[in-house]
């Protein structure tokens, strides 16, 4: 008996036109069981929250933190003690 072909996208992308891959690099969110080339869905409609991984543009480049975004502070958070935050 063979069923029908799983499709990961029925299970981990619910909008695939905000919805992209990127490979991790680097090792700062390595706390966050996130490693240097992990694939990692990231989708673009999702409103970004305090303590939630995010994707952000600093100077032009990607990089992968931890938001704080509370008391009126925002900053960006490795997830390595050997990286220091991003205010």
């Amino acid at each position: 008996y063979m069923e029908a072909p799983l499709n990961l996208h029925d299970y981990l992308i619910s909008k695939p036109a905000a919805t992209f891959f990127v490979r991790a690099k680097g090792d700062s969110m390595t706390g966050a069981g996130i490693f240097d080339g992990d694939l990692l869905i990231i989708d673009r409609s999702i409103t970004p929250r305090h303590d939630q991984v995010v994707v952000a543009i600093l100077d032009g480049e990607f990089t992968l933190k931890r938001l704080y975004k509370k008391d009126g502070e925002i900053a960006l958070l490795p997830e390595n003690p050997n990286y220091s935050p991003i205010q």
